[in-house]
């Protein structure tokens, strides 16, 4: 049997060989229905954890959690403190049998005469080691193994949790302003939002993400004034699709696509560095008669605009930051020097 679907009709067909006498049985088919079904809408979420989840999966911004830094620090400290006590106990033991009579200074170089002499039956008629020691050498070093397996594993994921960004303060103020707004759950088990130092966001961190909250924002200015004046949805058609405008019927919440916020936040950067690069040239081009001074000031000031561009829209480090202002700056001193020189052969 072969099966065809025909979106444009909503309409599946069985298709089989007439001679087998199978009869075509249309079945109703509504792919927009399905869609649908796959995004969950938070305003008919039930109320409760049930409305926060589907809230904070609606968006990767309002991924927001705690990460306990404190409770983590306090296990760490924990774990630490009991790893060290092991440690001097395994310190004393070894000295003991460096330097006691009733020591065994062959353990110490050999693991299997220590795993063999060193039980508790062998060692239950050394009266001084009884008084001294809870515990024999091997048993030390199991415990330690576990500890320190123990303590890594939580160093580690402590690390990872550390290195999560905080979330920016408009995605933060968004999810916070959610929680007081609908209160989901009682107020008593949302306390943890207001923990504003304590919260991160699961996002990673986008290259100019502080530039794109200021687009984000500022197209929901304009979709709203839009809206409201002239009753036009341009902005809410271009930047949002119908997946994200079926999450919610709430005007407060806006949900934007990420790669069109990108694909517009990319066009605002280029149409920057273009204007960069033309502005100071079209400048020494005007005035013909800059003087040499007047040529470096111009060559200053794009050049301290160009790094306050680079570092407020991207991630860059100093080393980039620096790298490329002076780039940027050489580019302009061969501009400024072919003006400067064509001004004085005229001037001669």
């Amino acid at each position: 049997m072969m099966a065809r679907i025909y979106p444009e009709k909503k309409v599946l067909e069985t298709m089989a060989p007439a001679s087998i006498g199978c009869t075509v049985v249309p079945l109703d088919y509504d792919p927009e229905a399905c869609e649908a079904k796959d995004s969950r809408n938070v305003d008919s979420a039930p109320e409760g954890y049930s409305k926060i989840a589907t809230f904070q999966s609606s968006d990767p911004n309002f991924l927001q959690y705690r990460k306990f830094g404190y409770l983590h620090s306090r296990v760490l400290s924990a774990l630490q403190f009991d790893i060290e006590k092991l440690e001097k106990q395994l310190d004393k033991l070894d000295d003991f049998d460096k330097s006691s009579p009733n020591g065994d200074a062959r353990k110490l170089s050999s693991l299997a005469r220590d795993n063999l002499d060193g039980s508790p039956e062998r060692l239950s008629n050394n009266e001084e080691f009884q008084n001294r020691f809870a515990k024999t050498r091997p048993e030390m070093l199991t415990e330690l193994r576990a500890k320190l397996a123990e303590y890594d594993e939580m160093l580690l994921k402590t690390k990872a949790v550390t290195s999560l960004q905080k979330p920016s303060r408009m995605d933060y103020v968004s999810v916070k302003d959610w929680f007081v707004e609908e209160k989901p759950v009682i107020d008593k088990e949302a306390t943890f939002i207001l923990r504003k130092e304590d919260i991160i966001t699961l996002r990673d961190g986008r290259e100019c993400a502080a530039f794109d909250n200021l687009v984000e924002r500022a197209l929901a200015k304009v979709d709203k004034f839009l809206t409201v004046r002239c009753r036009c949805t341009v902005v809410r058609q271009l930047f949002t699709t119908p997946e994200l405008r079926a999450k919610t019927s709430d005007k407060v919440i806006h949900y934007y696509a990420p790669a069109r916020v990108d694909s517009l936040v990319n066009v605002i950067i280029t149409a920057i560095i273009f204007m960069l690069m033309i502005l100071p040239v079209y400048q020494m081009s005007e005035d013909d008669g800059a003087k040499p001074f007047e040529a470096i000031g111009v060559l200053m000031f794009f050049t301290l605009l160009f790094g306050c561009a680079m570092s407020s829209l991207t991630r860059a480090s100093r080393q980039e930051l620096f790298g490329a202002s002076a780039a940027y700056c050489a580019v302009l001193v061969v501009f400024v020097s072919n003006f400067t020189t064509q001004t004085v052969n005229i001037e001669k």
